[in-house]
């Protein structure tokens, strides 16, 4: 039986609480724009999924420059969510992503509760859109500002009001500056949450001794890239063992390696995020190279990978 798994390449499809993927590897939301950008340079129907970039209501300039800074081993980001708003998308970008077999996942995110009800509730009827990916990351306008993912109860009541309004698959992104993440697990999870995504950036900053001011001029952003996996590694294993439904994981993933580790822990899926910025081609070579993992490995299904940690 092994000569033949040698010939035979190893099945990699998963699924995701009923959304069949090709495969497990997908972009991270804000570093893949909507899809057409990275077409030169990928075969996008290769990915196991697609996400866009985060989705308001009205269009989002995004945060003043510089909002970009290299850091030892990952960068700092303060783009600060800006997109074409949803309407835009569903004029302009849709037409596009519906030329692709690869299923879609849109990213989305409001300042208050109402603007989350009202994207996810466009969202639901965008036929190429197979699931919806929300971001919790944001702080919450009306109610002085606290971010809805640190509050379990705040990230509980946004994933119930979404979930009302659809029927897709609703992914709850996670951030991961919080003292416990297992707490705002479980709580998204209850509220009705199918699939987890952890980990968002790590909040950070750079400052610059020669002229004395911070590199962003947002003062803050979100830390990825290679520094922040071990983090992710963590916060990935204590939710997959907190929580029933499916988990993606995703922090600093930039070669087939590091993929195979958060599938290992039992991660369902990752995303990659930081890597497509260095390597617009980088997803293309990972999905290969857990291929050729596998294979070497004499296993027939990446399912039998999946969570297969040795304790």
């Amino acid at each position: 039986m092994k000569n033949n798994s040698m010939h035979t390449s190893p099945a990699l499809s998963v699924d995701l609480a009923g959304l069949q993927l090709d495969n497990p590897v997908m972009p991270a939301s804000g570093t893949f724009g909507y899809g057409a950008e990275f077409s030169n340079y990928l075969e996008l129907n290769k990915l196991g999924a697609l996400v866009t970039k985060g989705l308001s209501l009205q269009p989002k300039a995004g945060n003043p420059t510089p909002r970009i800074a290299e850091t030892a081993s990952g960068m700092l980001n303060a783009i600060g969510l800006q997109n074409v708003g949803i309407d835009a998308f569903m004029r302009d970008k849709v037409p596009f992503l519906q030329q692709l077999h690869t299923p879609v996942i849109a990213n989305f995110f409001g300042n208050t509760l109402d603007e989350y009800i009202q994207v996810a509730d466009k969202l639901e009827h965008i036929d190429v859109v197979k699931a919806v990916e929300l971001n919790i990351s944001c702080p919450n306008v009306k109610q002085g500002g606290i971010v809805f993912g640190t509050d379990p109860i705040a990230a509980a009541q946004v994933v119930s009001e979404v979930r009302r309004c659809l029927t897709k698959p609703l992914i709850a992104k996670l951030t991961p500056n919080v003292t416990d993440i297992t707490i705002v697990a479980r709580a998204v999870e209850q509220a009705g949450a199918d699939i987890i995504c952890c980990i968002n950036t790590l909040t950070g900053m750079s400052v610059d001794i020669h002229s004395r001011r911070l590199r962003l001029a947002n003062g803050t952003g979100g830390l990825s890239g290679p520094a922040i996996k071990p983090v992710a590694l963590r916060m990935v294993h204590q939710v997959v063992n907190a929580v029933s439904i499916p988990v993606i994981g995703v922090g600093g993933i930039m070669c087939a390696e590091d993929a195979l580790e958060f599938l290992l822990l039992g991660a369902k899926a990752v995303q990659v995020g930081t890597a497509n910025l260095v390597n617009p081609g980088s997803m293309d070579e990972i999905i290969d190279g857990i291929t050729a993992f596998l294979t070497q490995q004499g296993i027939g299904d990446i399912n039998d990978w999946i969570g297969s940690l040795h304790s």
